[in-house]
């Protein structure tokens, strides 16, 4: 074999220069023949190609994705806090902290070890053995025996029969009414029709020469020479690409941005405890634990608990009411993120099966004796042909046909369809006309017109009016009889000549039944639909239109056009574009990745192995359950039907639980942020500690416990209608202006207890002020939860949920605390009646400004 056979094997399949390979060049650069390899070559090949096998997948160890999930900068800043909470001998926090880190941890690992075990899902696609032609000696004859598929190489000849697996990628040399369902590899139901003859009709699946590893022949014949196998098939390269390195997705861009908002704050609070104390206060070392429960304040402890319950508990409900099964956890928060939705139109808009539209005479009125004479020619033709099912085209036309007309008619002979006269034939005897057969042609248009008595001008003419049926998104095909004395001997391809041209017959996509519904629920959240697809844009348009998917002037893209963006201009077409026509599988990864740089949050779903470089690019991948395993393997989100209404429910289940996180973070960051400001004043103005490390724990925990209820809580409608998505900014202004609000809270109590309280309860005894002030920390935390999150409802005239009776109980905490045996064991102690009274005047104040503060803010918890 050539120095460049290699090459050539791994470039054919994927030509896309107008030119494409002959048998003959095929064979050449193969050093192969139409007689196969000799026993001897096949081993000098199978020894330099390796095995014909897909790659072998690596599992990673579990102490390996332990440690992945410490890359994590939260929780990698988590166990910095922890391991100097154990330094300094608060074991309390210490314990609390590293639990917490290690469930993080070990959640990232669990679904990171289902994500290694994909592999497995390619093997059933992959065939046991093959027949191929091989001989003993350069001169011998060639022999037909099964091997096993592994042993297949580069420039084997084998054969292909119904039923067969196309064991590697192969070039056809010989074909005969072969057709090959590609469905595990584009998602498409239909069988594809493949012939040896090149053509310049190239990229992705397409190319009618060629087949590929993966797919399977569901009727016809064929000697083909195989030219690539192992990691160099179509099939391996595109499961190679969504096997590289994903990019982050909505959730993970999301945590980060939190994340190292909450690190500077954290890096940044215990060194300013530190110093402030040491230069107006004198003190050392002896603060260290105290800044500590400061920077450990400022953490949302919680919050892997807090996402894991959220996430869990949509993904639990999901899978039980609607069959969507969450594979990865974040994804699902993904979901509720998602503004951009992308779709193929085969199966999601459409039933995958066509239905018809209209027949049409030669003077393009409505015929019925065209669908009459369409109808006979599908029916005989299923009967005599000895096909194994009807065509899907045929079975439109017998659905919409009259069976009583169809039994007035006698079958004689058919010519089956095959791709090279694009037409078949059926030949029947019509009642009252003794002794004539009528021959019943039915095919593409321009091969039929061809075979009618026609002049140049009506020829041409009738062509027009059929691409004018094609480019409003019809198939067409074309109708035409001939009648001949009846006889005995065979018919063959030459009787199909002078015909008479009868009509038209038009077909349309049968819309899906619950498409238009989850469309409109869809629009209604604010999530845009953009469909991808490889057929023609006129089919694609008339489908949403069908639909009522508005497609503007310009919003339709051919992958020719997307061939000559580059990425930005895509970006910017990609945002004002509909329909995506005549896409390869490179063109739907490049337009998902598109729309991402363009700021969306983008959702993808597909079926086929040509959908896997999309799925890995797009935020989150979704697949029915029907799909290829590898494809079902590697997508976020499962749905038992391919359906969209499935996906608007799953939609809504994301957005619930974003919305739960969101406000979550909203409430504890906002609250911690002015109780940290508040304890950096207080540590500055008292000459003692503002709280005891103990006391700082204490509250925490029962905040942290309190807000367990975010997990449980229920969105109201109205936070659904658009896209749950945590922008660091948007978040960092919130809690800037809630936390600042919640510091004048603190320091305002710090008055209370200055001003109003004298003599031994006043600001010199520890016990009272930390008293104080615990209570006032519990309930204005209380406060924040109860009027951004359950105050909603209660104005909405619902009864208070989850967090509504947190809220209570937090209050009841911080009220009744003091004055028990724990709160003595805390260092606290009971307060007088005129405090309380006091601080229900700041409390008020405090509601007031929060509802002042909350209603600039427009609403934005959700």
């Amino acid at each position: 074999m050539s120095d460049t056979a290699e090459d050539s094997v791994t470039a054919l399949p994927a030509a896309a220069d107008p030119t494409v390979p002959t048998v003959l060049q095929t064979l050449r650069r193969l050093d192969s023949g139409p007689r196969g390899l000799t026993e001897d070559e096949a081993d000098e090949r199978l020894a330099r190609f390796g095995v014909n096998t897909l790659p072998a997948h690596r599992e990673v160890s579990w102490p390996r994705l332990v440690v992945r999930g410490l890359r994590d900068p939260f929780t990698a800043v988590l166990l910095c806090l922890g391991l100097v909470s154990a330094a300094v001998a608060s074991w309390g926090t210490a314990c609390v902290i590293l639990l917490l880190v290690a469930v993080s941890c070990a959640l990232r690992a669990s679904g990171e070890h289902r994500a290694d075990r994909s592999m497995a899902g390619l093997r059933g696609l992959v065939a046991g053995t093959a027949t191929v032609l091989r001989r003993t000696e350069r001169d011998a004859p060639p022999q037909a025996r099964e091997i096993p598929v592994d042993d297949l190489v580069p420039g084997d000849v084998i054969r292909l029969g119904p039923g067969d697996l196309v064991p590697a990628d192969v070039r056809l040399l010989r074909a005969r009414g072969l057709t090959v369902q590609q469905a595990a590899l584009t998602g498409e139901s239909a069988p594809v029709a493949k012939e040896a003859a090149a053509t310049a009709r190239a990229g992705g699946f397409d190319p009618p020469q060629l087949c590929f590893q993966g797919s399977g022949v569901a009727s016809g014949s064929a000697t083909a020479v195989v030219v690539a196998t192992g990691a160099r098939t179509r099939f391996a390269a595109a499961h190679g690409r969504s096997d590289a390195r994903r990019e982050a997705s909505a959730f993970d861009r999301s945590v980060h941005g939190v994340s190292w908002i909450l690190i500077r704050f954290m890096l940044l609070t215990p060194p300013l405890v530190l110093m402030a104390n040491a230069a107006l206060r004198d003190r050392g070392l002896e603060t260290l634990p105290f800044a500590v429960a400061v920077a450990v304040g400022l953490t949302p402890e919680m919050l892997p608990v807090i996402v894991t319950t959220c996430l869990a508990r949509g993904a639990v409900q999901l899978a039980r009411t609607h069959g969507v099964i969450v594979r990865r956890l974040p994804a699902l928060h993904d979901l509720g993120a998602v503004d951009v939705l992308c779709l193929d139109k085969t199966g999601t808009l459409t039933q995958d099966r066509p239905v018809l539209d209209r027949a049409l005479g030669p003077d393009g009125r409505e015929d019925p004796e065209v669908l009459r004479w369409a109808a006979a020619h599908a029916w005989w033709s299923l009967q005599l042909a000895d096909l194994p099912a009807p065509d899907a085209l045929d079975e439109a036309l017998l659905d919409a046909a009259d069976e009583d007309e169809l039994m007035s008619y006698d079958g004689v002979a058919a010519l089956p369809f095959d791709p090279v006269r694009r037409l078949a034939t059926a030949v029947v005897r019509t009642p009252g006309r003794l002794g004539s057969h009528t021959l019943v042609v039915k095919g593409a248009a321009e091969t039929v017109l061809e075979r009618c008595a026609l002049a140049g001008e009506e020829r041409a003419r009738l062509l027009a009016r059929a691409a004018e049926q094609a480019d409003d998104g019809l198939r067409v095909l074309a109708v035409a009889v001939a009648e001949c004395p009846a006889r005995l001997r065979d018919y063959t391809p030459a009787d199909e000549h002078g015909l008479t041209f009868r009509g038209f017959v038009t077909f349309t996509d049968a819309l899906a039944p619950t498409a238009a519904d989850a469309l409109k629920a869809l629009a209604g959240q604010g999530v845009t639909v953009k469909v991808l697809t490889g057929d023609h844009p006129g089919t694609a348009v008339r489908v949403c239109h069908d639909l009522d998917i508005a497609v503007p002037r310009n919003g339709v893209l051919t992958a020719g056009r997307i061939d000559r963006l580059d990425d930005t201009e895509l970006a910017e077409a990609a945002a004002r574009t509909t329909v995506f026509a005549r896409c390869a599988p490179e063109h739907k990864a490049r337009i998902a990745a598109a729309l991402r740089a363009g700021g969306h949050t983008v959702g993808f779903l597909g079926d086929g192995v040509n959908d896997l470089p999309a799925l890995r690019v797009a935020d989150v991948g979704i697949a029915p359950r029907d799909a290829v395993a590898v494809v079902r393997e590697r997508a976020d989100v499962v749905l038992a039907e391919k359906d969209l209404t499935a996906i608007d429910h799953a939609v809504t289940a994301g957005r619930h639980s974003g919305g739960n996180i969101a406000t979550y973070l909203r409430v504890t960051l906002s609250s911690n942020l002015g109780n940290v400001i508040a304890m950096l004043a207080a540590g500055l103005l008292l000459p003692f500690l503002p709280m005891l490390p103990a006391q700082v724990l204490a509250q925490n925990l029962c905040f942290d416990a309190a807000q367990l209820a975010f997990a449980y809580d229920r969105q109201p409608p109205r936070t659904l209608r658009r896209p749950t998505l945590l922008r660091p900014r948007d978040l960092l202004r919130f809690i800037t202006g809630f936390g600042l609000l919640n510091a004048v809270a603190d320091l305002a109590t710090f008055g209370v207890l200055a001003l109003a309280l004298h003599g031994p309860d006043a600001l010199d005894d520890q016990a009272v002020f930390h008293s104080g002030w615990f209570t006032e920390n519990l309930l204005t935390q209380a406060l924040v939860m109860f009027l951004l999150r359950a105050g909603r409802r209660r104005a909405e005239g619902r009864v208070p949920g989850p967090v509504g009776w947190a809220a209570a109980a937090l209050t009841a905490v911080g009220l009744l605390l003091p004055l028990s045996p724990l709160g003595a064991l805390l260092g606290l102690t009971p307060l007088p009646p005129l405090y309380y009274l006091l601080l229900a005047a700041v409390l008020a104040l405090y509601a007031g400004g929060l509802m002042a503060v909350r209603a600039r803010e427009g609403e934005s918890v959700r």
